[in-house]
């Protein structure tokens, strides 16, 4: 097999000139001084995604700031301080952000049977609503939906697996109000 040795001596060149054009991904990408990019924290820049704060009133904001999820005690769907001071935040973006709706989810440990941790899903779905009804959140945007043990986010069988499986997950939404 012949090689044409300008077409490969080309192509190196081209793809080596390629890697090292600091301005090849534009205004705000790494390599744009206004961009300020570190070549030691890649990551860093404002053309990058993880850049900068969130927006307040998103979806990831809420998840990841507020949070969307309190934890129950062992067979218990009663608010604790702790889930208590969780779902006033959530409470407080829901009314900030009167545009999205939200499903709670039920879950349980994967200890009981399915129809008792049905039940007990459901009920702690209804208790965190219930929480933020009360805080001033319209019924109308809320749903609960219950899923016992069937979506645990551990599978193990040690109590701190147990522990993080037992919780209600307030889902953000856009859209009209639920039915």
């Amino acid at each position: 097999m012949k090689v044409n040795f300008a077409a490969v001596a080309l192509t190196a060149i081209l793809g080596l000139a390629a890697c090292s054009s600091p301005d090849r991904f534009g205004p705000g990408g790494p390599g744009d001084a206004a961009g300020l990019y570190d070549p030691n924290n890649p990551g860093f820049g404002s053309g990058n995604v993880t850049s900068g704060p969130l927006d307040p009133s998103s979806p990831q904001y809420f998840n990841q700031t507020v949070g969307d999820r309190v934890l129950f005690a062992v067979d218990q769907s009663t608010i604790s301080p702790e889930a208590r001071s969780t779902l006033v935040g959530q409470a407080n973006w829901l009314n900030a952000n009167p545009g999205y709706t939200a499903i709670i989810e039920g879950h349980a440990d994967e200890q009981g049977t399915r129809e008792y941790n049905l039940a007990l899903g459901e009920r702690r779905a209804s208790s965190a609503r219930d929480f933020l009804v009360s805080q001033g959140v319209s019924s109308s945007r809320l749903q609960t939906v219950t899923y016992g043990k069937e979506r645990p986010i551990e599978v193990c069988s040690t109590e701190s697996c147990y522990a993080q499986n037992r919780r209600a997950v307030t889902v953000i939404a856009a859209g009209a109000p639920l039915s």
